[in-house]
């Protein structure tokens, strides 16, 4: 199959999954064979573009006539986690599993042209936090998924590498990591996380109106879960004189919503919200990066 990979795909690939050039060069060819490896006949209806980081999606059709969509992604994206959290899930709140092969996923097919951030910030709030309640389950017995703990300790080194680079930094990131320690000493917790929850991993269904996609799970709490969702669309808090008040009233909502403490909710937002930050400056994307920061800093 003969197609060019989403721009957005190929940029964000080098960061969070290594370096991918081969997994791209051999793109095609593993898409010919995720077509062959789950079990059922399928014809490619078109590549979703911009589509995700993480991985390759097609909108296909099973022989049937059900159409679904087919994910590829690299082995540095963990699908096999991916597959055990949606399997467990069992469309409850997310995407349903249909089939699977070697680094492919089946899934139903939703709307990825419709995510949450379609709709006005106050509904897509309400959406989402309905969404996400769902997720929030027992993972299963004998679990890989890391914890929060594990994953938040392999970033706090780029952290203080960032800060080592630009001393300016420095408060902010110290901040982060205080906040870290003082939340895993006393950690409520351990349910199954979606682990990049936020408007636009959300999408319109037809089995329902609202279903998470593109996890990368693991267990821990449930504020650190919504962390992310407190900064969505954060270039209009920005631009917004008020936007210091609104992100801690969104914290607030939020919280209150979810029956959630408020601190724990602050502590996780500043902590990954600083370490996506410091992520963004290092691989160049200068522009997201201050601005999530400046947001941290509100905190």
């Amino acid at each position: 199959m003969d197609f060019e990979p989403p721009q957005r795909l190929v940029r964000a690939l080098g960061e969070p999954y290594g370096d991918a050039a081969d997994w791209l060069a051999r793109l095609p060819a593993l898409t010919e064979e995720a077509l062959s490896s789950t079990g059922r006949e399928l014809t490619v209806d078109r590549v979703v573009a911009p589509g995700g980081r993480s991985g390759l999606v097609l909108l296909v059709t099973c022989s049937d006539g059900t159409p679904a969509a087919l994910k590829i992604a690299p082995p540095g994206a963990v699908p096999e986690q991916e597959r055990a959290a949606l399997a467990h899930w069992n469309g409850w709140g997310a995407v349903l599993l249909l089939a699977e092969g070697p680094g492919a996923l089946l899934l139903e097919r939703l709307h990825p042209e419709v995510s949450l951030r379609s709709l006005p910030e106050a509904k897509s709030l309400l959406e989402a936090a309905g969404t996400v309640r769902r997720l929030w389950v027992e993972p299963p017995a004998g679990h890989g998924f890391e914890t929060v703990a594990e994953r938040t300790a392999r970033q706090t080194g780029p952290m203080r590498a960032g800060a080592a680079a630009d001393p300016g930094l420095e408060p902010l990131v110290s901040a982060a990591l205080a906040a870290r320690d003082e939340l895993l000493d006393r950690s409520p917790e351990l349910l199954l996380l979606h682990g990049n929850f936020r408007q636009s991993k959300v999408l319109a269904g037809e089995r329902a109106p609202w279903l998470a996609v593109g996890p990368e799970p693991l267990v821990g709490e449930r504020a650190y879960d919504l962390a992310r969702l407190v900064r969505d669309r954060v270039e209009d808090l920005i631009a917004s004189p008020a936007g210091p008040a609104s992100a801690r009233r969104r914290i607030g909502k939020l919280a209150d919503a979810l029956d959630v403490d408020r601190e724990r909710l602050r502590g996780w937002t500043l902590f990954r919200a600083v370490e996506s930050g410091t992520r963004a400056l290092a691989a160049g994307r200068r522009q997201e990066g201050e601005l999530t920061l400046e947001f941290a800093d509100w905190l």
